[in-house]
């Protein structure tokens, strides 16, 4: 009670309010006693509610417990594109050996990727029990063999790439001595999605103490809908630690999300390493909380092997005054920190060299120059930037646009495409170099008219899809849709994709992974299953059983994923019961 009163009395705001948050300390007086109090007592009776709603809610629901699953329903997350199966069960040996094939067959990634997927395979199996063995017991098992045929040996990751796969999971019989699953991918990325499918395929039967598949044989035949899926993980607000970060990635991929979009930066610290101007990072938050461009290098190797792009993002003009903590001229007074002083070509100078040492950490194609809630208040109250902009007739608006066109210049000239918040789009899209991708989060409705001029578009509507929002049902983020408003084949082709944001005000180490899942694996499984498998009228029935079918695989894989329906994302169960019934 005590965990949903806190999350009760947290508040939920929009982009811009909580990056402009500041606290206010009130006089102690008998009215704000009195207001307090009754505060207070609104705020319990709140929790009364939601406490008996939520109990009245796990009476009617019905939801099936893990012995009961609906057989009706395929727990497979996200939902493959093509698939049949049967009736039979198949055991899997416990030693179960990799058999390799094609162009790409000898892949490292594939090989740490059957490893890391053998370990979580059979994580709770050991093999033939002693008693067993004392008896002299030999078990035979149907699938012992994994083949996986790739047939492209290229390990280029970037926008776009193949992540098709098709599986079969086959019993032994007359005409097969040896049983085993094949997976044929035309990449090794492909080849990953298919080895998460085939270990939630996969299930550790207590009674024999075996890994076992139900309803084979099995025919897969997958591939996603949007070529980027991504998460956004801000570490400026509040660090994460570099195991952390990972843990993400990791949980990431059993969704089958492919871009961690990193907001390394923002306003209230700069804790990445510049070689080209090292005080940058003297806008960290202390001396301990910063990524060396070793640890950056890292994580970007640990993503790749997972299928998983790293697209980097600095916020300019705005959200940059933790810039200045190192080089004061940024700023266009000590008194008036942000947005990056426009007059000086030394500012242009540090972002052109941010990018060139970042260009050799990150490959991906895309990278985000931010561009959002640029107040210009500072350039026409600070007297050289406004003699500067008089010299060059110019408004605060001009010069907002000058500053965007010449960071995207300056990504582009480096081989990067820019990614830029809707403002840019919706305050100059004529502008804005051809180029650019829009990336959508005010609301509805940009990603139509972005397509409509040419752009492309990444769809984060922060109404369903930003995770900070404790407020916002899983059903709200399934259901979200990219593609709505644009009928026509050829704009829809214009949609990357969608992006969960995990906005870090009120998020670090503590409570990250329980405020991105299970939320994040319902747009997960949007933007990788087929729209109309995820379309069915009534979701509680085929989707949320389903959805927490998954969060408990999560929690089995060491992934602290919250309760499904809670009605304050990320807060505790309400009371006792079984992962399934939450």
């Amino acid at each position: 009670m005590f965990h949903l009163l806190h999350s009760l009395l947290s508040q939920n705001t929009d982009h811009s309010s909580y990056r402009t948050l500041k606290t206010q300390n009130s006089k102690l007086n008998p009215i704000s006693h009195f207001s307090e109090f009754r505060q207070a007592m609104s705020t319990l009776f709140l929790i009364l509610f939601v406490f008996s709603h939520s109990l009245c809610v796990l009476q009617t629901q019905g939801l099936n417990s893990a012995d009961e699953v609906n057989d009706s329903l395929t727990y497979l997350w996200p939902l493959p594109s093509e698939f049949t199966f049967g009736n039979k069960t198949l055991s899997v040996h416990p030693q179960l050996s990799l058999v390799v094939g094609g162009n790409g067959g000898n892949s490292s990634i594939l090989r740490l990727g059957f490893d890391r997927y053998k370990a979580i395979i059979f994580k709770n199996s050991h093999g033939v029990s002693s008693f067993d063995r004392i008896r002299g017991r030999r078990l035979s098992y149907d699938v012992t063999k994994l083949k996986v045929v790739v047939h492209s040996d290229s390990e280029d990751l970037q926008l776009g790439v193949d992540e098709s796969y098709t599986l079969f999971v086959l019993k032994k019989d007359g005409q097969s001595i040896v049983g085993e699953a094949t997976i044929e991918a035309n990449t090794v990325y492909g080849a990953l999605r298919a080895l998460e499918t085939f270990s939630q395929l996969c299930t550790f039967d207590y009674g024999s103490k075996s890994v076992q598949v139900y309803r084979a044989p099995w025919y897969i035949r997958d591939s996603p809908r949007f070529a980027y899926r991504g998460l956004l993980l801000d570490t400026s607000r509040h660090y994460l630690p570099v195991d952390v970060i990972k843990q993400v990635i990791e949980s990431m991929s059993y969704a089958k999300l492919n871009v961690l979009h990193w907001h390394v930066i923002d306003r209230e610290s700069f804790p990445l390493e510049v070689p080209s101007y090292p005080k940058l990072w003297k806008g960290s938050y202390t001396k301990w909380e910063r990524y060396t461009v070793e640890d950056a290098i890292e994580i970007v190797s640990f993503a790749k092997t997972r299928g998983i792009n790293v697209m980097a993002e600095i916020d300019v003009p705005g959200h940059a005054e933790s810039w200045g903590a190192g080089y004061p001229n940024l700023w266009p007074s000590t008194s008036c920190k942000e947005p990056l002083d426009v007059s000086k070509s030394s500012t242009f100078d540090v972002v052109s060299g941010i990018l060139t040492d970042m260009r050799k950490i990150f490959p991906f194609e895309l990278f985000h120059l931010g561009g959002d809630e640029v107040n210009t208040t500072c350039w026409s109250s600070t007297r050289h930037v406004k003699q500067w902009l008089e010299q060059h007739n110019m408004t605060t608006k001009d010069a907002y646009q000058y500053f965007v066109l010449k960071a995207q210049e300056i990504a582009i000239s480096k081989n990067w495409t820019p990614v830029n918040w809707e403002e840019t789009f919706n305050t100059f899209p004529t502008k804005l170099n051809p180029k650019t991708v829009v990336h959508n989060w005010l609301g509805s409705g940009v990603c139509p008219k972005a397509v409509a001029k040419g752009f492309r578009c990444i769809f984060s509507n922060q109404g369903v899809w930003y995770l900070d929002h404790l407020d916002v049902p899983w059903e709200a983020a399934y259901n979200a849709e990219p593609l709505e408003g644009i009928d026509d084949v050829s704009q829809q082709k214009l949609v990357l994709g969608g992006e969960v944001c995990m906005w870090g005000e009120t998020a670090d180490t503590s409570d990250v992974q329980q405020t991105i899942w299970p939320r994040a694996a319902a747009a997960a499984e949007r933007l990788w299953s087929r729209r109309e498998a995820t379309s069915a009228r009534n979701g509680n029935l085929t989707a949320l059983p389903r959805l927490q079918y998954f969060r408990c695989l999560l929690n089995r894989r060491g992934v602290q994923a919250a309760p499904v329906t809670n009605l304050i994302a990320r807060s505790p169960p309400i009371w006792s019961g079984s992962c399934y019934d939450q």
